[in-house]
């Protein structure tokens, strides 16, 4: 306005000259303006600095979120649920878009609940499958927190960790909806609460693009000597790693020391397995061990999220056996069918064969789900068809084991790496296919694959004699980024020379990431492979090197105080 612009002296002197009513008419038109237009008098400065912020804010964003797959979101996101972001440290602003996504998952959870409510006439497998999403909320916000705590503390000496959090709670929400896919639920349900997933599962990513980020601001150096505070070291064990440990998994079953022992004659504290997990203690610091006698056990069990530090020692493969036969046929969903599951952390198993006897023609039908942390599986057996192993998510290691299976028998979006272990194909319907895996990551920046290491693939004693009836495969891609590496393992002639089946034409042809180091055996010959961009054959091993017990599933902090034998890195010495 004209009055804006006149000194404050030349003002008084034309109001001096001019007459009463147009003096007042002067001042009725700088009131009604000022009224009505307050920023451009009153305010002019501050909205300026407004403009500044926001300009900052924006530009701070925009750097952050370099190499997020969701870019817009990212932004959006980071300049709405943080004040300062300049001034705001980059694990800070990844805990507060992870606090956020917290309240996310709970408001899904909150409707998916309600869904049962709503909506009538359920199938029992839609039941079923809306239990395994309220499930999977629930860990999910128990991961998040994880982090969240993880953050706050330090992100690079917890980096890891966090890592794996953030990966397993993405994962969760793509298990959610995968029971639904493909069925008529998928229309009367899933589309209720199908975006809200995918805003959850995109908040998470972009989450794991930030904390990329902070790697990459950390030297080294640093980071070694903050995983070395993290981890302090007492006699060649971590600080919470059990010497007892190793000496229960050097000892034979029946020299055992348990805290229960379970015994089909009644010769133990029970006759099932199941009455005995439930006498364990909840959110327990020290490994407590439930001996299981030979016998079959024709039991499903679940080692629940706070029964943590179980044990589960049986007297060897094919002695002590929990077997069962639910299948998605029969109106189970694939996460629901398994035998046995294991949630609590740091879950050990020893001696046991895990079995899902429905068939071949009862289709997904599991042996065993793990989800549990630094879970442990030492000279075990996992007998089924479609879906033998599902190794779900975080950290797992395998060890002197045999799997047995026919389509996808090793699957999910664990971190997990196999020693020493023996993957048999079975004989499957008529019409089928073997494939050894079916790994399932969905990001890039997820810490998860199947890493087999000095390994044998070949098939079983039932396929031997019609071997030539059925294709066998090492693998097909699940999801975008699915991830298998076979290292210096045995591959026997039932592989098919292309070694790997598409999973649906060119999906995920360019963006998994296959890698065979130094296999042996008449399948082994890579000379007639797939020539898919995301396969490889790896010839040196810097690039096998990151596959290994040491840095994969960072086995030297977690595996090294339980007596099962490993390689740490890719050298054939023991530990």
């Amino acid at each position: 306005m004209q009055t804006n612009l006149t000194t404050p002296k030349r003002r008084r002197f034309l109001m001096v000259l001019l007459p009463f009513s147009t003096l007042l008419l002067i001042s009725s038109i700088f009131i009604f303006t000022n009224h009505h237009h307050p920023l451009s008098l009153i305010t002019k400065q501050p909205t300026h600095h407004l403009h500044i912020h926001k300009r900052l804010q924006t530009q701070t964003a925009i750097s952050h979120c370099d190499g997020s797959l969701y870019h817009d979101l990212c932004v959006s996101t980071l300049t709405r649920i943080v004040p300062n972001l300049a001034s705001t440290t980059l694990p800070e602003i990844i805990s507060a878009t992870v606090s956020a996504t917290i309240t996310d998952v709970r408001s899904t959870d909150f409707n998916v609940t309600a869904i049962r409510r709503k909506l009538p006439h359920l199938t029992e497998y839609e039941i079923r499958a809306l239990e395994d999403c309220h499930t999977l909320f629930l860990e999910t916000v128990s991961e998040l927190r994880s982090a969240v705590a993880d953050l706050s503390k330090s992100a690079t000496a917890k980096y890891d960790d966090l890592r794996t959090m953030l990966s397993a709670a993405m994962t969760n929400q793509a298990t959610c909806i995968e029971a639904f896919e493909g069925t008529k639920s998928e229309v009367k349900i899933a589309r209720h609460f199908r975006k809200a997933l995918r805003g959850i599962s995109r908040q998470v990513s972009n989450s794991l693009a930030l904390l990329k980020n902070v790697n990459r601001t950390t030297s080294s150096e640093s980071t070694k000597r903050k995983l070395s505070e993290a981890f302090p070291v007492y006699g060649g064990f971590p600080r919470w790693a059990r010497r007892s440990d190793r000496r229960l998994l050097q000892l034979a079953a029946n020299e055992t020391v348990a805290d229960l022992v379970v015994a089909k004659d009644g010769s133990g504290n029970f006759t099932t397995i199941g009455e005995a997990l439930n006498a364990a203690p909840n959110s327990s610091n020290t490994r407590f061990v439930i001996y299981i006698k030979s016998g079959a056990y024709y039991e499903y069990l679940e080692v629940i999220n706070k029964k943590k530090m179980i044990m589960l020692v049986g007297d060897g493969i094919g002695k002590t056996l929990i077997k069962g036969n639910r299948s998605v046929v029969d109106g189970w969903t694939t996460f629901r069918s398994a035998t046995v599951i294991a949630v609590g952390a740091n879950f050990i198993a020893k001696g046991i064969t895990f079995e899902n006897y429905a068939g071949p023609s009862k289709h997904q039908a599991v042996a065993l789900r793990s989800g549990s942390d630094f879970s442990i599986f030492y000279q075990c057996s996992f007998v089924a068809y479609q879906d033998t192993l599902y190794v779900h998510s975080l950290r797992q290691f395998y060890r002197e084991c045999d799997v047995y299976g026919t389509v996808d028998f090793i699957f999910g979006n664990a971190a997990v790496v196999f020693q020493k272990s023996n993957f048999y194909a079975r004989q499957p319907d008529p019409n089928q296919k073997n494939i050894f895996t079916a790994q399932g990551r969905d990001d890039p920046n997820q810490n998860t694959g199947i890493s087999i290491l000095e390994c044998k693939i070949a098939a079983g004693s039932e396929l031997i004699p019609n071997q030539t009836m059925f294709k066998s495969y090492l693998a097909r891609p699940w999801k975008l980024y699915s991830r298998t590496m076979i290292m210096r393992s045995y591959i026997g002639d039932l592989i098919e020379p292309v070694g790997y089946l598409e999973w649906d034409g060119t999906f995920a042809l360019d963006t998994l990431d296959y890698g065979e180091y130094l296999n042996r055996g008449p399948g082994s010959n890579t000379s007639a492979r797939v020539t898919w961009p995301g396969y490889r054959v790896i010839t040196n091993s810097s690039d096998a090197s990151p596959f290994t017990v040491g840095n994969f599933i960072q086995g030297g902090e977690w595996i090294n105080g339980t007596g099962v034998p490993y390689y740490l890195d890719l050298q054939e010495s023991l530990v």
